[in-house]
């Protein structure tokens, strides 16, 4: 089992940081982020149920299922059965047809995701690469996993192209999960918890703002040596604290970093 080490932590930061959706690529990644928006409040409903960020359901059943909602969120099997692939044989209680959130529950649960999982930049991505499995991480670690990166920069060529069979020179189709969460980040739709907010010398104006510095400063209170007042106001305290964690002060921090 692979862990989510530091080092894996700051790879996938690193990563994501750098990341850049291949121009040729572009128009096919909007479309995929279009579909999920358009179908959020479904995934919403889920995220209300397991505690799951819809924005990673909505991706997972990109992945898995094309966004098809008769099929089934573990691996895209139909609803008209058990899954047949694996996990084989989910959900094990109730009787087919299945319903599409009633699976989505099942397979969330079966991976262990919940509100409490851990939903940072580098944990989703953990997550999700996770979902997949870690294949190409394991056997073929000169390849980055297609799974998540895909149409992106971090992407070229070499796949599975079924159970146990690899190409060297296969290519991935499939928009990968990190260029559409990277494509949701830039539009400003997402924001993981331990994105940084901008440095205030004052308090900010707008709820919007505080309820932001909050839950980054909520985040920051889940690591040994934080003690934030989670007061909405990302100043000295703030900034001290994620330099503490994440080894570089709030952008606008007059100190730099």
């Amino acid at each position: 089992m692979v862990e989510l080490t530091p080092d894996l932590r700051a790879e996938y930061d690193k990563l994501f940081d750098n990341c850049a959706i291949r121009p040729q690529r572009a128009a096919v990644v909007d479309q995929a982020v279009e579909a999920i928006l358009a179908k959020r409040d479904r995934y919403e409903a889920v995220q209300q149920a397991s505690g799951v960020p819809w924005h990673v359901v909505g991706v997972i059943h990109r992945m898995e299922a094309t966004g098809n909602f008769s099929k089934h969120l573990h691996n895209g099997d139909p609803l008209t059965a058990r899954t047949v692939q694996v996990p084989r044989g989910r959900p094990t209680t109730g009787q087919p047809p299945f319903t599409w959130e009633a699976s989505a529950a099942d397979a969330l649960s079966v991976k262990r995701l919940t509100a409490d999982t851990d939903w940072t930049r580098a944990g989703t991505l953990y997550q999700l690469e996770r979902y997949n499995g870690f294949g190409y991480r394991t056997f073929h670690p000169t390849v980055l996993s297609p799974y998540l990166w895909s149409f992106s920069n971090h992407y070229t060529a070499g796949k599975y192209v079924a159970d146990g069979r690899w190409s060297d020179t296969a290519v991935s189709q499939q928009v990968g999960a990190a260029a559409m969460l990277h494509r949701l980040v830039s539009r400003a739709l997402v924001r993981f918890p331990d994105d940084p907010v901008p440095y205030a010398a004052t308090r900010p104006a707008t709820e919007a703002a505080r309820e932001t510095a909050r839950t980054l400063q909520r985040w920051l209170n889940t690591h040994p040596g934080v003690a934030l007042t989670a007061d909405g106001w990302p100043g000295r305290g703030t900034s001290d604290a994620y330099r503490l964690v994440k080894g570089r002060f709030l952008p606008g921090d007059p100190r730099g970093n």
